[in-house]
């Protein structure tokens, strides 16, 4: 016989909620419904996930150092360095060494990747659009807001709050 506790179930019951009730597991859940709308048109598009997120990150138009784009994108760099090194490939970003400083590098939008962001939008516009309908605008944006405090509520990766 095992050292565990028995319970009605023959597992141990522990001091803590559910798995199933775990914010993390809510939280990549809604994630997972919200992304099988979003995946077939970016497979139509032939682009991934991390590629879209790296595409859209740069779309504002401005130069990013690569730490910087990895930060934006929740990408760790290994990942990084191969996704954009694919999309260097496919001409969507191109990519540069720090002048002063040849460990730095930096990365920004193509015009083949303007011009597929271009072609994606109104796909992706429509998908929210119909989220909205189905979800409710005015709850789709109070859980944008609750998202973003629930965000800023959480230490950040350097330990402090953000603003």
């Amino acid at each position: 016989m095992t050292k565990r506790a028995q319970s009605g179930s023959g597992v141990k019951r522990l001091p803590m909620r559910g798995f199933s009730r775990s914010l993390p597991m809510a939280l990549l859940r809604a994630r997972e419904a919200v992304m099988r709308e979003f995946r077939p048109v970016l497979r139509d598009h032939g682009i991934t996930e991390q590629q879209w997120r790296i595409l859209r990150a740069l779309s504002a138009g401005a130069e990013m150092e690569i730490a910087e784009l990895a930060n934006a994108t929740f990408l760790l760099g290994p990942s990084l360095s191969r996704i954009l090194r694919d999309l260097e490939a496919r001409r969507l970003v191109t990519r540069r060494a720090s002048d002063d400083d040849l460990r730095r590098g930096f990365v920004s939008i193509a015009p083949a990747g303007v011009a597929l962001i271009a072609k994606v939008a109104p796909f992706s516009e429509a998908t929210y659009a119909g989220l909205a309908r189905r979800y409710g605008a005015t709850k789709l944006k109070l859980l944008h807001e609750m998202l973003s405090d629930l965000e800023n509520a959480a230490p950040s990766r350097a330990g402090k709050r953000r603003k």
